[in-house]
């Protein structure tokens, strides 16, 4: 089995825990918990004929990229970086945030995953800005970790991209 080390990067509050909990236990809980530093979870998953042990860093929320961060992001060899759809501001930080890492690890394999596709409707990230970052070469994901939607899909891609 392989195993692989991925972080989970994005502003504060964009449900990036939820996620987490949502991929590894498949469950979900309106309860907001702020994560302090980093919390590790891990799953295995069949990606192609490969079983893949995922080490999952669930780094907490930035607003800025901070020293902090980038001693977790050591050794990881792919990253997604998730955004809250409801909130714009998130999906700026996140292309900042995207830049810090790539400078941390260079050019890993990442998602961007736009988190709350439950709320599609209430959505400030647009179709024409999803459609500027896809033609820049970046995969994105649509999810809700409330839902389900999307989830297993993002780690499954991301998994294919690292194993390529």
């Amino acid at each position: 089995m392989i195993q692989k080390k991925i972080c989970m990067v994005g502003a504060s509050a964009v449900g990036k825990t939820s996620l987490v909990t949502r991929f590894v236990k498949g469950i979900y809980s309106d309860i907001y918990h702020a994560t302090i530093g980093v919390k590790i979870d891990k799953k295995s998953l069949k990606v192609g004929e490969q079983e893949v042990n995922f080490m999952l860093w669930d780094i907490a929320g930035e607003d800025e990229f901070q020293k902090i961060t980038t001693a977790y992001l050591q050794g990881s060899v792919g990253y997604i970086l998730v955004v809250d759809g409801t909130r714009q501001e998130t999906l700026n930080k996140a292309i900042s945030m995207q830049t810090g890492v790539e400078g941390v690890l260079g050019p890993v394999p990442f998602i961007l995953l736009i988190n709350k596709a439950d709320l599609e409707k209430q959505w400030e990230v647009t179709p024409e800005r999803i459609k500027q970052l896809t033609e820049k070469g970046w995969t994105v994901v649509q999810g809700s970790a409330k839902t389900g939607l999307g989830v297993e899909d993002a780690f499954q891609t991301l998994g294919k991209a690292m194993l390529a």
